[in-house]
């Protein structure tokens, strides 16, 4: 099969293009940096010539409110009406847990607009949402510090590794569409706090880390479950755990 990863020079898109390729597929990483633009359409229409899957994991350059939602609908406009011109048989879109449940933070709600696009849009296509990467634990972190300790929302967090979500996407590129959303996350659902403490733990940094009901993530109020799959058991689970991830990070 001809698959064309959408942001394929990113975290995802390099495991993901790797993965296709060992398995025999013909894998295109696409992005700007090889001269395809959704944003503007630029190198679409060659790119797709004779593509059978379109996996979608590109990301804003920007993350302002306004930025970010115009990317995400006018590179999704272009790729879907490009896609259709082309006969592309499924779209598989790359999107986040709760993205619908934290309607405070435009990233969200940019992406919220993004799943309406796909599902309006007539084209074949599975939308997968993941939880957080562990590679962006670290991040995390630091957008939590208040004076010298982190403070972060009292929550569950069931991070996943991004080579597991590259398995995961290679799997559901590979196989019909759905026409529906399903759910990936880590194998372990454990409070927001006790992956933040683990992951400065691993750096020698003994930070003081605390719970708040009251913490926003990146703008937006969670309740307990706003960043774990909604149905407990029905979501795909990588088999990475942290604590194997850290080790060999």
């Amino acid at each position: 099969m001809k698959i064309v990863v959408m942001g394929g020079s990113g975290l995802i898109g390099r495991h993901l293009t790797t993965e296709l390729a060992r398995q025999g597929h013909e894998a295109i990483a696409a992005s700007p940096s090889s001269g395809v633009n959704a944003l503007t359409g630029e190198g679409l229409a060659d790119v797709l010539h004779g593509a059978d899957v379109v996996v979608d994991v590109s990301n804003s350059p920007s993350f302002e409110d306004a930025a970010v939602l115009d990317f995400f609908e006018r590179s999704g406009r272009n790729l879907l009406a490009a896609e259709r011109e082309a006969g592309v048989k499924h779209h598989v879109a790359l999107s986040i847990v709760g993205t619908d449940r934290l309607e405070g933070n435009g990233y969200f709600r940019a992406k919220v607009a993004q799943e309406r696009l796909i599902r309006d849009s007539g084209m074949p296509f599975t939308i997968v949402r993941a939880t957080q990467f562990f590679e962006f634990v670290a991040t995390i972190a630091e957008a939590s510090i208040d004076g010298g300790r982190l403070v972060v929302p009292d929550a569950d967090f069931q991070p996943i590794a991004a080579v597991d979500v590259a398995a995961a996407l290679a799997e559901v590129a590979l196989a019909p569409p759905r026409n529906a959303t399903i759910e990936i996350a880590g194998p372990d659902r454990l409070p927001f706090r006790d992956f933040v403490v683990s992951r400065l733990a691993a750096d020698g940094d003994l930070r003081q880390v605390l719970a708040d009901r009251a913490a926003r993530y990146f703008g937006a109020a969670l309740e307990t479950g706003s960043l774990v799959p909604e149905h407990v058991g029905a979501a795909w689970l990588g088999p990475t755990r942290f604590e194997s991830w850290l080790a060999s990070a």
